[in-house]
């Protein structure tokens, strides 16, 4: 006999006492089985419920709950429709007095006191970096790259020729320059072959040997106060920075309360005249200009003149950027300088020749023809923020021997610094204080 099959829901909520007991199944076609149904659900909605006295009693309080039984105190009169069923939270009467709750609840209530306002947390503003900082956050390329290649090589091992040769080709590479190169490795060779040796010892060879060759050079730019104005003229090839460190060297001198005068000597770029305006306005100085395309040297000429004229302690005067290979611009350039030693033969009393550090071994081919043909007296080295080729300056300064007046390591007015030696030597070499 087959097992008696459980009431279903729907039998348990709507049907009888006893529970419909389906006949057995015997094989039969799909229409029996549909008129089989029909009679079952006809019999379900016929057959009243019957529970047991606890189950309808939780049965009727969770029906009265959903809104879906109306008690005999809750039904309507004759002629009254009936309540909407559903839960209470959707009934229209449920929905309005919830809405006047809530606008009572938003009217302004009285006697409360305001909130304390919670102080802020007070921060502190960022340290100002001092020179040295700058200068080493600036060389970090070059003295990254240097450090990590020679850091490679030396790992507490006998210093042998191979380690030599290896650290020559770093400097090389670094832009140092065969000679400097050669003079390092001869020093680690003299004293330290076939010894133990580390990274940390080789980049303090490294530093003495560059304090050695700069500190010759390193001197500041020193103002003849006998000589009013004193002239300076700043000349470079295109995009070295000496609009910029015009200006930067007006507000250094302006803050030692000389009467500055610039003049706008770059007059093929109509934005270097703005530019060196800009700069006019910050420090108080007179800009001597004349409309893009005027020649350079009468501007020149007149500028040394009113300078004297109106008792200016320093004249600075720009000049267009220009290739040191294309002869009609240099020629160019010695126009001007003949110019203004006519209105004073002594003058310029400074040319300083600014040098971009990104260009590696061609800065040391400016240097030349600009030292022949324009009679430099004096560098200044930009953007060695810029590069990772910072050696270049040593290889300078072994070749020429130079002054180095100034470097800078970015476009701040506090960026453009005299030039120490030592402050150099450490940073590029990695050592800190």
């Amino acid at each position: 006999m087959a097992e008696q099959k459980k009431p279903g829901f729907f039998q348990r909520l709507f049907g009888g006492g006893e529970p419909v007991k389906p006949a057995p199944a015997p094989e039969h076609t799909v229409a029996e089985d549909l008129e089989a149904d029909i009679i079952l659900d006809e019999v379900v909605d016929a057959a009243p419920l019957v529970l047991p006295p606890d189950q309808e009693i939780a049965l009727e309080a969770a029906m009265h709950e959903a809104g879906l039984l109306i008690t005999p105190e809750a039904a309507p009169a004759e002629g009254e429709p009936l309540p909407p069923a559903g839960p209470p939270e959707t009934r229209p009467d449920y929905i309005e007095a919830l809405q006047d709750e809530v606008v009572e609840a938003t009217d302004p209530v009285p006697n409360i006191a305001p909130a304390v306002p919670v102080p802020a947390v007070p921060t502190e503003p960022p340290k100002k970096q001092n020179w040295f900082q700058r200068l080493a956050s600036g060389l970090k390329r070059s003295s990254d790259q240097l450090t990590g290649s020679i850091a490679a090589v030396f790992t507490k091992k006998k210093l042998d020729q191979g380690m030599l040769d290896e650290l020559e080709d770093i400097l090389i590479q670094s832009d140092f320059g065969v000679d400097m190169a050669t003079t390092v490795t001869d020093a680690l060779r003299r004293d330290r072959f076939d010894r133990d040796i580390t990274s940390e010892e080789v980049r303090e060879v490294l530093s003495a040997e560059i304090v050695k060759v700069l500190e010759p050079v390193a001197q500041p730019l020193a103002l003849d106060t006998g000589k009013k104005p004193f002239v300076i003229l700043m000349v470079g090839v295109n995009g070295t920075g000496k609009t910029t460190t015009i200006g930067k060297l007006a507000s250094l001198y302006h803050a030692q309360g000389k009467t500055v005068m610039l003049a706008a000597g770059d007059t093929f770029r109509a934005a270097a005249i703005e530019q060196l305006q800009v700069w006019g306005d910050r420090t108080g100085a007179t800009v001597i200009r004349k409309p893009p395309g005027s020649d350079a040297s009468g501007l020149a000429y007149e500028a040394v003149e009113r300078a004297r004229e109106e008792g200016a302690d320093v004249l600075l005067i720009d000049t267009a950027g220009r290739l040191q290979n294309r002869d009609e611009l240099m020629s160019e350039l010695e126009k001007i300088i003949r110019v203004i030693k006519k209105v004073d033969p002594t003058a310029p009393h400074a040319t300083l020749l600014t040098l971009d550090a990104t260009t590696g071994q061609n800065a040391l081919s400016q240097v030349e023809i600009f030292g022949k043909r324009a009679g430099v007296t004096g560098l200044v080295m930009t953007k060695l923020d810029g590069t990772a080729r910072g050696g270049i300056l040593v290889a300078i300064a072994r070749k020429f021997a130079l002054p180095v007046h100034f470097i800078g390591v970015g476009e701040g007015v506090d960026n453009l610094e005299p030039f120490a030696a030592r402050d150099f030597a450490q940073a590029i070499a990695g050592n800190t204080r």
